[in-house]
């Protein structure tokens, strides 16, 4: 192949690339962005629910604005998984170090993903700690951190969290456990459930164990720590 031939497929090749990675940027603006408004028909993690144990079976879901979800649901939330929400960007450096500290000293390699990345993973992706998967949580975290609120994040959040098997969002898990709507939960039962969020396969709302009501307990707390007004600061 001539100097000159090479040179022209080398700028194909570049311009190719170029393109494609202009169309994926593109591509992933449109499945972020329209979302800020729209209330979500489902999440990534919800139909995968319906195949799982090689069956299919539906899943519960009922999506609820912001407002008609009670302060405490929100503010347990956040004391539960991600008490930096209001002021980090998508990324808690802190609760990193923290954690891979921890796991050096010999303790267990906990999880320090905040909830945009939570929403992120919902919403798009799937299970599993492979390299590729970690980018696509990245990106996406990114994207919603710069096109959404950290309100409208939070409010996502609180809709696609599963608290059960194949049961998601704060609206169906309240109708199921307190048989009232999630505008009406009060602190106790939204620690509760909060209390569940690590875990939602193994931990229980209905017949808690000695951990789930001891993780409640420490919600609670942390819930007066913080106050109702720091939701203010979303």
């Amino acid at each position: 192949m001539s100097r000159k031939r090479h040179k022209f497929w080398l700028r194909w090749l570049l311009s190719q690339a170029a393109k494609f990675a202009i169309a994926l940027f593109l591509l992933s603006i449109l499945l972020v962005l329209p979302w800020r408004w729209l209330p979500l028909p489902t999440s990534s993690f919800m139909l995968q629910s319906v195949f799982q144990d090689g069956q299919i079976q539906l899943y519960d879901y009922r999506w609820r604005p912001y407002r008609e979800i009670a302060p405490d649901m929100a503010l347990a939330a956040i004391a539960a998984e991600d008490q930096r929400f209001p002021s980090h960007h998508g990324f808690d450096i802190d609760a990193l170090k923290q954690a891979i500290e921890d796991s050096q000293q010999g303790g267990d390699l906990r999880g320090a993903s905040t909830i945009s990345q939570q929403v992120a993973k919902n919403l798009y992706l799937w299970s599993g700690r492979s390299l590729g998967r970690k980018v696509l949580e990245a990106w996406f975290t990114v994207l919603l951190e710069l096109l959404w609120s950290k309100q409208r994040i939070l409010e996502v959040y609180l809709n696609v969290a599963q608290f059960g098997d194949r049961l998601f969002g704060v609206e169906a898990a309240s109708q199921r456990f307190f048989a009232k709507p999630a505008s009406q939960l009060v602190s106790e039962e939204a620690a509760l459930l909060a209390a569940v969020l690590p875990g939602p396969e193994i931990y229980q709302v209905e017949q808690p164990s000695a951990i789930v009501l001891q993780h409640q307990d420490w919600i609670l707390q942390q819930m007066q720590q913080l106050g109702i007004n720091y939701l203010n600061r979303l």
